[in-house]
């Protein structure tokens, strides 16, 4: 009776109800489930920002790590979670590529989902062993079109970003290569440096002291821009390979029908959480560049890096799961 009176009153007064009635949200503390272990760069981020968030929201962010291929356990929980603002996903790339590497999900990626915001994107490189006498990435084009099927290029698993962008490359750059796939980054490090591959695509960041102890190069990074670590270093466009851009991406989504007053609390909190320069400098250190956007924006680069990777992932004739 008391909320009938409310709402009454509230439509009397020309105010949104719905907005009025999520005013004091939040009331308890929210849960962020990350898709991957703690420790990653996703899981960072999500923790970097999510505490300069919770000061904005006057309550505590909990981050949940459940990883799984695909993020698939990740997104199910929060899909089927009450939207109520409570439980959020760090939504990512992976998101996107699981719509064409999975059969069927549990979940539709677009459908279930209420976009919040981007966090940041982070590049990826493609590097060689100090030793290598590809100097370039014109070098190894060259090398690959001179040779073809004997250029070689680790990853970490099939279907992962790394994986994908690899593919993406051998395509863009019109070049027979192989692909090899390893069960994580410490394999394709020392596959790298023992001379077993030729190149590498691995996330720029954690491969950073690498760089700086003279055991791998770089020839190229994947994103739009230069990386502001490694500002001499070109991107794969600028090396001669037009077209090919790539960037891992963190962001933040609810479960589809979160009140529009909600999603504007928590758009606004991370929005100024990605304006602190303390969150900028820590995204920085560990290579992400922080960058928001509006719920359109997000639900833009999903659906288009959802077509993107689709298309890469039947190219590279990678059978669904």
């Amino acid at each position: 009776m008391r909320r009938r009176h409310l709402l009454a009153t509230i439509g009397g007064l020309g105010v949104s109800a719905s907005t009025a009635v999520w005013a004091a949200w939040p009331e308890r503390p929210i849960t962020l489930v990350v898709p991957f272990a703690p420790g990653g760069i996703a899981d960072l981020t999500a923790r970097t920002v999510a505490q300069a968030m919770a000061g904005r929201l006057g309550t505590a962010i909990v981050v949940d790590n459940r990883p799984s291929a695909g993020s698939v356990v990740a997104s199910t929980a929060v899909a089927k979670a009450a939207p109520d603002g409570y439980t959020l996903l760090l939504m990512s790339n992976a998101n996107a590529v699981s719509t064409g590497l999975f059969k069927k999900l549990p979940f539709d990626v677009v459908k279930d989902f209420a976009p919040i915001t981007t966090l940041g994107f982070f590049d990826l490189g493609v590097f060689v062993a100090d030793g290598s006498p590809l100097r370039t990435l014109a070098d190894a084009v060259a090398h690959a079109k001179k040779n073809p099927g004997r250029l070689t290029i680790g990853t970490i698993a099939v279907g992962s970003s790394q994986h994908l962008a690899a593919e993406l490359f051998k395509t863009r750059a019109g070049i027979d290569a192989l692909t090899v796939p390893y069960k994580g980054t410490p394999a394709v490090l020392t596959a790298l440096r023992a001379g077993e591959i030729d190149l590498a695509f691995e996330i720029l960041g954690p491969m950073l002291p690498q760089v700086g102890a003279k055991a791998v190069r770089v020839l190229a990074v994947t994103s739009d821009r230069r990386a502001a670590a490694l500002p001499e270093v070109p991107t794969v466009a600028q090396a001669g390979v037009p077209g090919y851009v790539v960037a891992s991406w963190n962001a933040l989504a609810a479960p589809a029908g979160t009140p529009p007053a909600v999603i504007e609390r928590l758009h606004g909190a991370a929005t100024e959480a990605l304006a602190q320069p303390a969150v900028r400098q820590r995204l920085q250190e560990l290579g992400v560049r922080a960058e928001g956007g509006s719920p359109k924006q997000l639900e833009a680069l999903l659906a288009n890096e959802i077509k993107r990777w689709g298309e890469v992932i039947r190219a590279a004739k990678i059978e669904p799961e």
